[in-house]
């Protein structure tokens, strides 16, 4: 296990010494609590963009799609506890296609 020193701002410091004591912890435990869990909220931001844009670059391939009305009505069935067929996918038409590719293209 490696050591880092951070530099605390006084009332920071005291704040983190309050908080830990009020949970029956350390500081040093509740700072590498509270840096593991900030570590796994990017980790988990950074995953759930990566997954966005595959699935953004698999629509402009593909140019297919599924509504936000046909995912709601399905996510609504499924609260009821139906089990209702997935929702179909559309597809573009071949000039929707190509322009969501040129705005693709443009933003990389």
């Amino acid at each position: 296990m490696s050591t880092t020193t951070v530099r605390l701002p006084d009332r920071l410091k005291a704040r983190v010494e309050r908080l830990a004591a009020a949970r029956g912890s350390t500081a040093h435990a509740f700072m590498l609590d509270a840096i593991a869990e900030a570590a796994e909220r990017l980790e988990r931001q950074q995953s759930f963009e990566a997954e966005a844009t595959r699935r953004l670059k698999e629509m402009a391939r593909s140019g297919e799609f599924l509504t936000h009305d046909d995912l709601r009505a399905y996510a609504a069935a499924l609260a009821r506890g139906e089990q209702p067929e997935s929702p179909k996918p559309r597809r573009m038409t071949p000039q929707e296609q190509a322009r969501m590719r040129a705005s693709l293209r443009r933003t990389d």
